[in-house]
């Protein structure tokens, strides 16, 4: 007889892997990526720590904590690290969900969404997104019951790169009950326009303990390969929660050496968002003037949605014989759509050629 497994794991949906890490000459614009190297002093930083790694990392990560608390202004006990943001994520369904409980949020959005309530066995509420492709927040209030544990909230949203403003956020939060957690996803704030800085919504936190800002290393620091995500929350308490349920030394010791080199690096960044953002603006109007529509983005990528006249899979396995990998909508919850990363000057213009000549074939 095969081995038999928990009924949890037929329950939790695959994530939806971009590939493509073969196919050589590629534009790589399907994963979200920061098309910049990392910094020569963020690689040297983590090279240092490689002699040591005989030893276990730090498992109090406290110089990256206090290096984010000087940033925010947030004490280092109310910062939450991890192997990546979705670490945070998943542990935050383990310390919250069970069944009975219910989890709420938008969709499509992050695609892990979906494996906190299939692992835990809570049921999850997906609430449409409006007509412009951005969350429709009085929906969701209104799907927030006594049996609602979480609520999450991409913004901007991956995949389709809209946000809503920290006004209509706080509307949103004085209707959601105090006991109910509430995370914003924020990994892409950096590039959003339409929230200010990235210290705008910190003030969230003071006026509510319920909410926790979730944000990540992996896009504008450039540090997808290592795997850095942190958590500001407005209590204490879950950061205790989430630490409680997972393995110990989740973040290794390179990871962390490179986060905190990172956060020193502040200009730098700053460069880089701006040249993402122009890159964005000219990539939404090459895409625009061959006649599709593009979502207002406020992320590193964008997001399209393809005419009746073509089939998603046909445009993608174009796109990708000509050298571009994107992502498919249909894999990420809604068909007919495709979510490009903006890449260097030479991959948007691959890209932009490519889907031209895809939907003149």
């Amino acid at each position: 007889m095969p081995i038999e497994f928990a009924e949890r794991t037929r329950r939790i949906p695959a994530y939806p892997l971009a590939g493509g890490y073969d196919l050589g000459d590629v534009a790589m614009l399907a994963s979200n990526e920061c098309c910049f190297a990392p910094l020569p002093e963020v690689v040297e930083a983590a090279s240092r720590v490689l002699g040591g790694v005989n030893r276990y990392p730090d498992p109090s990560y406290m110089p990256l904590r206090r290096a984010l608390a000087d940033r925010y202004g947030i004490p280092p006990q109310r910062i939450a690290l991890g192997n990546g943001s979705c670490d945070i994520l998943l542990a935050a369904g383990e310390a919250l969900l069970e069944p009975g409980a219910e989890v709420v949020y938008a969709w499509p959005a992050f695609s892990v969404y979906p494996h906190l309530a299939a692992a835990s066995g809570a049921r999850a509420i997906q609430v449409p997104l409006d007509e412009e492709d951005r969350h429709d927040l009085d929906a969701m209030a209104t799907e927030v019951t006594v049996a609602t544990r979480l609520v999450l909230v991409c913004n901007p949203n991956n995949p389709t790169s809209t946000a809503v403003g920290l006004d209509e956020i706080e509307a949103f939060l004085r209707r959601i009950p105090s006991h109910v957690a509430v995370i914003l996803d924020e990994a892409y704030c950096e590039f959003s326009l339409t929230l200010g800085d990235t210290y705008a919504s910190l003030e969230l936190l003071r006026k509510y303990p319920n909410v926790v800002l979730l944000r990540t290393f992996s896009k504008v620091y450039g540090l997808a390969g290592l795997r850095v995500g942190y958590a500001l929350c407005g209590a204490e308490d879950f950061r205790v929660a989430v630490d409680q349920v997972r393995q110990p030394f989740y973040l290794n010791a390179a990871a962390q050496a490179a986060a905190v080199e990172a956060l020193k690096h502040q200009d730098d960044v700053e460069r880089r968002v701006t040249e993402t953002i122009a890159s964005r603006l000219d990539l939404e109007d090459r895409v625009r003037s061959l006649g599709l529509w593009v979502a207002r983005s406020d992320a590193n990528f964008i997001w399209l949605h393809l005419p009746e006249s073509v089939e998603e899979a046909d445009v993608v396995e174009g796109l990708r014989e000509r050298g571009a990998l994107v992502r498919a909508g249909a894999s990420l919850g809604r068909e007919r759509s495709l979510r490009v990363t903006v890449g260097t000057d030479a991959e948007n213009e691959r890209f932009g050629d490519a889907l031209a000549a895809v939907l003149a074939g």
